[in-house]
């Protein structure tokens, strides 16, 4: 996969926004106001990074060497993947809907509400 089938996913999922809020290097992804995924695009390999479940972290980086704990983030929580090392492609696209549905049950049920009362894409 590459990085606009990457951002294409990421968008296509309900109250989602990208931003750069951090510098013009790192795409930010968001659900609400919550972060559930970002790709920074200054380095020469595709490689996005996710939340994830830590127990399901740790298993997936004992797997699979193209995944690790992701640079300059929580270790515990997030994972960055190197998408040209051989990950399926169903496995990157369920992991991105894993980080977003793990971001979206955080939200307040609040946020929630008013996310699906204000938005246009639902």
């Amino acid at each position: 996969m590459d990085i606009e089938q990457i951002r294409d996913f990421y968008l296509k999922l309900d109250y989602v926004s990208e931003s750069f809020p951090f510098d013009d290097t790192v795409l930010v992804f968001k659900v609400g106001s919550k972060m559930f995924g970002y790709i920074p695009l200054d380095r020469e390999e595709p490689y996005i990074c996710l939340k994830c479940d830590p127990d399901r972290a740790i298993d997936l980086r004992a797997h699979y060497d193209a995944i690790e704990p992701a640079y300059h983030m929580n270790k515990v929580h997030w994972n960055g993947l190197h998408l040209r090392r051989g990950l399926p492609r169903e496995l990157v696209l369920d992991l991105v809907q894993h980080s977003y549905d793990l971001v979206w049950r955080g939200l307040t049920k609040k946020e929630r509400e008013r996310l699906k009362s204000t938005a246009s894409n639902p």
